[in-house]
């Protein structure tokens, strides 16, 4: 045989070799595998991401809770400020009369 025709016998050979090996490389049951196998990789730390999220998520939401409490609190403290008011003219009409009675009880005596 000659030079040329055993390259060209040898190409052949390769090039059917090399076809082959790429389609079993990307045979849909070899793609299935690797997807299982990055699943199964990448499964722990997914789950575990996902646990740290419902983590936060809760105490975001106790913070939350906190907050809205605290607000409540506070705007209940700016509403009531009428009946402080209130009761601070009652405090100082009782301090009057009641200066007023002893001054009445000092001059009857």
């Amino acid at each position: 045989m000659e030079e040329p025709e055993m390259q060209l016998k040898g190409k052949k050979v390769t090039d059917k070799f090399t076809e082959s090996v790429y389609v079993l490389a990307n045979e849909p049951s070899v793609a299935l595998y690797r997807l299982q196998e990055h699943v199964r990789r990448s499964l722990p730390e997914l789950a575990q991401h996902k646990a740290d999220m419902q983590r936060w998520e809760e105490q975001s939401q106790g913070a939350i809770y906190t907050v809205e409490y605290a607000c409540s609190a506070v705007k209940n403290l700016v509403d009531s400020s009428l009946y402080f008011r209130s009761v601070e003219g009652l405090l100082k009409q009782a301090i009057s009369i009641r200066d007023h009675m002893n001054a009445t009880a000092q001059g009857h005596r």
